[in-house]
C-alpha cells in the first residue's frame, strides 16, 4: 500500500507543521495520528468495488496539520458516479475524530487499466469498449459520440474509431473532416481532436463518402485492423470503437486482433429491436468480450408544450432484457430534436445543450460505464493475484 506521508530525510519539522513518519506518530501540538485517520477512512467504501478506500489503496498523501487534515482520494475513473458521496462520506469520516477540526480532501483519478499491456497492438490505451447493437437505426453512432464526449467532459482521455465501414459517419458528427487530419508521423497516422477526443474514421480517407463501398468481408476486417493499429492514439483511458449493426466481419476482426474490455449494447424500446440485442449480446458472449451494459435509446418524448410524456416506441424493453439476460441496464435517453441536428451540424447535444434532460441521461450513462468497467478491471486484477 503506498500511502505518501513520509518526510524526506533532508527536511526539518516547522513548528507549525508536521508530518508524521508513521501509523503511530502524532502530529505537532495535536493527538491526531496517521493511524485514527486511516481507521475512521477504512470505514468509508466504494459502493461498485465493495471494499473500503484504504484497503484499495485510494487514500495518499495524508498530512497532519495541527487540527487540520488534509489527504487525497484517488479514484479509479475520473467518470465516478459517486465521486461527491465519497468526499462527503470521508470528510465527515474524519471530522469525528476527536482534536480534528478541519478537513481538506483533494480528490484525482487513475483509470484502471484492463491489464493487458503487451497483448494488445494499441498498448497504451487502457481500455477499448465497443458499442454494438443487432441492427440498424437504434442511435448507436449517436450514442458512441455523446459518450465518448461526456467521458472526455469528465476529465478522461478518450478516443473514438469509426468501426462502421460501410457507413463511416462520426467525421461528420464531430464537426471533422480531412482537412482536420494532422500530418502523419512516420506511417502512423494522427488523429485530430474534436471536443477533447481523439477521432479516426474511414471518412477522412475516402474521396467521396457518399460512393459505396463494396468491400468484401476480408477487405473490411483489414480497414478495421489498420484504423486500429496504424493510427497514433497515445496515451489514451478509453477508447470507444462505433461498431456496424450486425454481427458481422468488424466485430469478428476487433474481437481477433485487440483485447476488448467491455461492450455496450444501444437499442430502442420495441420488441423487434429487443430481439436483435438478444443476437448481439450472445454474439459478445461467443467472443468472450465481457457486457458492460444495455443503453435503451429514444426512449419516450416529453411534450415541449405540455410536458406529458409520450411513448412513441412502447417504453421499457431496454431494462427487461437486461434483468432476461443478466446485464447490467446503463440508462435511458429519451428523444430530442436537437440530437439529430447536433449530429448534422457536428456538435453533440452534450456540447449544444449541455443543460438538457438528455445531455444530462448522457453524462450519467457515461459515468455508469466507467464504474462497471472499474469493477470489472479489479476483478481481473484480483483474479490475477489470486492466480
Amino acid at each position: 500500500m503506498s500511502l505518501f506521508w513520509s518526510k524526506k530525510p533532508s527536511e526539518e519539522k516547522k513548528p507549525s507543521e508536521e508530518k508524521s513518519s508513521g501509523a503511530g506518530e502524532k502530529s505537532s501540538g495535536s493527538g491526531v495520528t496517521q493511524a485514527q485517520v486511516l481507521a475512521a477512512l477504512s470505514k468509508v467504501k466504494d459502493p461498485d468495488l465493495h471494499r473500503d478506500l484504504v484497503s484499495l489503496n485510494m487514500i495518499k498523501e495524508v498530512s497532519i496539520n495541527h487540527s487540520k487534515v488534509s489527504f487525497t482520494i484517488e479514484l479509479t475513473t475520473p467518470a465516478c458516479p459517486v465521486k461527491s458521496k465519497l468526499e462527503r462520506e470521508a470528510r465527515e469520516a474524519v471530522m469525528q475524530i476527536p482534536g480534528v477540526t478541519d478537513v481538506d480532501v483533494k480528490m484525482t483519478s487513475k483509470v484502471q487499466s484492463a491489464g493487458f499491456g503487451d497483448h494488445s497492438p494499441v498498448p497504451r490505451v487502457k481500455n477499448i469498449v465497443a458499442v454494438g447493437s443487432g441492427k440498424g437505426g437504434v442511435g448507436k453512432s449517436t450514442v458512441s459520440v455523446n459518450l465518448a464526449v461526456a467521458l472526455a467532459e469528465c476529465g478522461a482521455s478518450v478516443g473514438l474509431l469509426d468501426a462502421d465501414i460501410y457507413g463511416p459517419s462520426l467525421a461528420m458528427m464531430m464537426g471533422a473532416s480531412s482537412k482536420d487530419l494532422p500530418p502523419s508521423h512516420g506511417s502512423k497516422m494522427i488523429p485530430p481532436t474534436r471536443y477533447g477526443v481523439k477521432l479516426i474514421s474511414l471518412g477522412f480517407i475516402l474521396p467521396d463518402t457518399s460512393t459505396p463501398l463494396v468491400w468484401r468481408g476480408p477487405m473490411v476486417g483489414k480497414a478495421v485492423d489498420q484504423l486500429l493499429s496504424d493510427v497514433e492514439w497515445g496515451e489514451l483511458d478509453y477508447l470507444i470503437v462505433d461498431l456496424p449493426p450486425g454481427t458481422g466481419d468488424a466485430q469478428l476482426t476487433l474481437a481477433q486482433r485487440v483485447p476488448v474490455s467491455g461492450a455496450v449494447v444501444v437499442t430502442t424500446p420495441q420488441d423487434v429491436a429487443l430481439l436483435d440485442v438478444i443476437k448481439a449480446l450472445n454474439m459478445f458472449r461467443k467472443v468472450n468480450i465481457p457486457i458492460l451494459g444495455i443503453i435503451e435509446n429514444m426512449s419516450y418524448l416529453e411534450c415541449p408544450h405540455c410536458h406529458e410524456r409520450v411513448e412513441i416506441f412502447k417504453y421499457g424493453g431496454g431494462r427487461r432484457a437486461s434483468e432476461q439476460q443478466g446485464v447490467p441496464f446503463l440508462g435511458e435517453i429519451s428523444i430530442n430534436p436537437e440530437i439529430p441536428i447536433g449530429s448534422d451540424t457536428g456538435i453533440p447535444i452534450i456540447k449544444s445543450h449541455p443543460d438538457s434532460a438528455q445531455a444530462k441521461q448522457f453524462m450519467e450513462i457515461a459515468q455508469a460505464m466507467a464504474a462497471r468497467l472499474s469493477a470489472l478491471n479489479y476483478e481481473r486484477s484480483t483474479l490475477k493475484i489470486i492466480n
